[in-house]
């Protein structure tokens, strides 16, 4: 009798055993096999958060299969510790365990609200946005100019602890700009002590967090800037008529400001380090702004016949060489093409009507280029 018993009750652990083994695989395939969602979503998790508080809101929002088994998967694969807040950007048909990974990996958000401050070339403006998870782009729901009493959007966003941060320096814009952007930021903390040295900040995006202080954005731009110029001046060509680094800012300062054509950078090097080498002067109008501004704000109109004749350290019309400084702070790409010109026997270049230049070789091909631009700009005039 007890044999039977006992021969009934391994049976039943047995069968037991294997169901359990079999619900474990199926968890397991379900935690790992691609989940309901139709269209990327943006999950936030606030601060504070439970995996459970996660998961069972991810359930009701029909994103997971399971918020059970979301959360087993984390306790069992040791993730449910490494919750982060902030918001993130869930792809279309994301499993549970690439959910889990999201929401524990980084802590870097990848959606929600965005509050950048873009210093331009002509402004400066704080973009309020909010990340579109069916368009996969931020979308501007509040702007305004830096120094501007802020908007009530700016207020909510910049309250609701969920808000990334961010500056990003547009190449070409100058040292000052950055230094009056940063000090009319209100998301930032602490001093800006006088203008950095123009063309020493690399431009991109910075994400910061509020509060961050000015003076260590400014260093990061430093830092970032002088290891692009150390990497280009360590690939640069053996005729290139720079002879230090700081001489490869200034000239990638001037083509930042020349052209906006990315494939253009390398030939408008060309020109001008060709001009250097034959002894020409540069003879570049960007150079004289500079000189009549000083770097701060836009001219707003073109240059007089007497700022051109004068004499000055940046009328390029009236000196030999480079400039003392660099007029802007330039893009890596311009950096790169500063120290790799385009091996071409271009001295001249003039704008073609379409965005770009016209280059030449010879003065009789450069004034012919020029008179096809006046009527392009007679032709338009007239509209």
């Amino acid at each position: 009798m007890w044999r039977a018993i006992a021969s009934n009750a391994l049976s039943v652990l047995i069968v037991a055993l294997i169901g359990l083994g079999i619900v474990i695989a199926m968890g397991q395939n379900a935690y790992k096999s691609p989940g309901p969602l139709a269209e990327a979503i943006c999950v936030g998790v606030p601060r504070g958060s439970t995996m459970k508080v996660i998961s069972d809101r991810l359930d009701e929002q029909g994103a997971v299969t399971s918020g059970a088994i979301m959360r087993i998967g984390a306790d069992y694969t040791e993730r449910s510790a490494g919750l982060k807040a902030g918001n993130f950007l869930v792809p279309e048909g994301a499993s549970m365990e690439e959910i889990v990974d999201i929401i524990t990996s980084t802590g870097q958000s990848t959606c929600g609200s965005e509050i950048n401050l873009r210093v331009g070339v002509a402004e400066t403006i704080i973009h309020v946005r909010e990340f579109d998870p069916a368009r996969s782009e931020y979308i501007d729901y509040a702007n305004f100019a830096a120094g501007e009493e802020p908007p009530v959007e700016y207020e909510q966003v910049a309250n609701d602890g969920f808000a990334r941060f961010r500056v990003t320096l547009v190449p070409g814009a100058t040292s000052w700009a950055v230094a009056e952007g940063l000090k009319n930021a209100p998301f930032l903390s602490g001093e800006v002590e006088g203008v950095p040295a123009e063309g020493s900040l690399a431009p991109g995006s910075y994400e910061i967090s509020q509060g961050t202080d000015r003076a260590s954005i400014i260093d990061q731009m430093e830092q970032r800037q002088a290891t692009v110029l150390a990497e280009a001046w360590g690939q640069r060509i053996e005729d290139l008529p720079l002879e230090t680094p700081e001489e490869v800012l200034i000239m990638a300062s001037i083509i930042e400001k020349e052209t906006a054509v990315a494939d253009e950078r390398r030939l408008v090097a060309s020109v001008f380090e060709n001009r250097l080498k034959r002894g020409m002067r540069l003879q570049t109008d960007p150079t004289v702004i500079y000189g009549v501004t000083g770097g701060q704000g836009v001219l707003g109109r073109g240059l007089l016949r007497s700022e051109l004749d004068q004499v000055t350290p940046y009328n390029t019309y009236q000196i030999d060489g480079l400039p003392p400084t660099p007029i802007a702070n330039p893009g890596r790409a311009s950096i790169e093409a500063a120290v790799n010109p385009e091996r071409t026997e271009f001295v001249y270049f003039v704008a073609d009507g379409t965005g770009g230049h016209a280059f030449a070789q010879t003065l009789d091909e450069h004034n012919a280029n020029v008179a096809k631009w006046r009527a392009i700009e007679a032709e338009r005039a007239e509209q």
